[in-house]
C-alpha cells in the first residue's frame, strides 16, 4: 500500500515518506493511535508468516515447492474474492493504467518470494529460514535511507544489535559460517520481500487495499501457472490429505489474505522501515514454533541470538 497517505483514502495517519513540501528528510512520526495500530498489524503479519516457514519445512517432502506456492495463491484468491472481486471489476480501468507496477509487485511479493521460501524448505530448517529472513528489515531500512529518510541513531543502533543476533544465529557462533543451499534460497527471498515492501510506498493511492491485494494475488498466480504445469508434468501431483490440504489452507487464508493485508496496512501507517523493526521478531517466533511443532532445538546460540534480536527491537521501537 502506498505510504502517501495524504492521497490514500484507506489511511488517515502521517507516514515516514517525505513529500515534495517537506523541509527536512527526517521521518515524521505517525500519530500515536495510528502508530500503535501499525505496530500491532505488523506484529500480526509477522507471527502469521512465521507459521509459513514451519509449513514450508513440513511440506518439503510431500508437496513440490512450485505447486505449494501456486495452490497457496489460489486459496488466497478464493478467500479474498467475496470482499474484493466486485470492486476490482469496477476499478479495472485503474488496474490497466497501473498494470506495470502491479505486475512488478506481484512478481516480487507473490510469484518469486513465496516460491523461493518453499524451495528453501527442501534444504534447510524452518529456524534457519526465519532467522535469515530477518535480514529483510536491514534492506528495508537501507531502501528507506536511499529514499531520503533519516533513521536516527537509536533506531540504527537497535537495528544493528538485532542484525548481530541474526548473524549469530546464521553463523552458529562461528567466524566462518557455512551456508546451506536452502540458506541461499532464503537470502534471495529476503531481497525480494524487502524490494516488495519498499515498492509499496509507490502504490497508486486510488487503488483500494483489497483491490491491490486481489489483483496482485491474481497476477502472481497467473505468472506461476506455467511453472506449476511443468512441475505437475515432471514431478507429478501430490496426494490431497489432511496433512497437505490443511497447511495449504493456512498459508492461503492466514499467511496470504490476512497477513499480506495486515502488512500492507502497517506499511501505510508506520512505513516500511518501522514495520521492518517489528519483523525482526520473526526468527524468535519461528524458533518457538519449529521447536513446538517440528522438534527443532534452538540451543544456547539460538537463545542468545533471541536476546539480541528482542533487545534491538525494543531499542529501535522505543519512543
Amino acid at each position: 500500500m502506498s505510504l502517501d497517505t495524504a492521497r490514500n483514502p484507506t489511511a488517515s495517519t502521517a507516514t515516514d515518506t517525505p513529500t515534495a513540501t517537506d523541509t527536512a528528510v527526517t521521518e515524521r512520526p505517525a500519530p500515536a493511535k495510528g502508530a500503535g495500530l501499525g505496530v500491532l498489524l505488523a506484529l500480526l503479519a509477522t507471527v502469521v508468516w512465521s507459521g509459513s516457514f514451519v509449513v514450508a519445512r513440513a511440506l518439503h517432502d510431500t508437496v513440490p515447492p512450485v505447486q505449494a506456492a501456486f495452490w497457496r495463491w489460489i486459496v488466497a484468491l478464493v478467500a479474498v474474492a467475496p470482499l474484493a472481486a466486485r470492486e476490482t471489476w469496477r476499478q479495472r480501468h485503474l488496474i490497466r493504467r497501473h498494470l506495470r507496477f502491479l505486475a512488478l509487485a506481484s512478481l516480487l511479493g507473490i510469484t518469486v518470494y513465496n516460491t523461493l521460501v518453499n524451495q528453501a524448505g527442501t534444504a534447510t530448517s524452518a529456524g534457519n529460514m526465519g532467522m535469515i529472513m530477518a535480514a529483510s528489515p536491514v534492506l528495508m531500512a537501507l531502501f528507506a535511507r536511499l529514499g531520503g529518510n533519516r533513521l536516527g541513531p537509536r533506531r540504527t543502533t537497535g537495528m544493528l544489535i538485532a542484525c548481530a543476533g541474526v548473524l549469530l544465529l546464521v553463523s552458529k557462533g562461528s567466524l566462518t559460517p557455512d551456508f546451506a543451499t536452502g540458506d541461499l534460497w532464503v537470502m534471495a527471498a529476503a531481497v525480494c520481500f524487502a524490494s516488495y515492501s519498499a515498492l509499496l510506498k509507490r502504490r497508486p493511492a486510488e487503488l483500494g487495499g483489497l483491490v491491490f491485494l486481489f489483483t496482485t494475488f491474481l497476477l502472481g498466480a497467473l505468472m506461476l501457472a506455467p511453472a506449476f504445469a511443468v512441475s505437475v508434468a515432471v514431478q507429478g501431483g501430490f496426494e490431497p490429505t489432511t496433512g497437505t490440504v490443511g497447511p495449504l489452507v493456512y498459508v492461503g487464508v492466514l499467511s496470504s489474505a490476512v497477513a499480506f493485508f495486515a502488512w500492507n496496512k502497517a506499511v501505510t501507517l508506520i512505513g516500511a522501515a518501522r514495520s521492518g523493526i517489528v519483523y525482526y521478531l520473526q526468527p524468535v517466533c519461528v524458533a518457538l514454533l519449529s521447536y513446538a511443532l517440528l522438534g527443532e532445538q534452538p540451543g544456547l546460540i539460538g537463545g542468545a541470538s533471541m536476546v539480541l534480536i528482542l533487545g534491538g527491537v525494543a531499542l529501535s521501537s522505543a519512543r
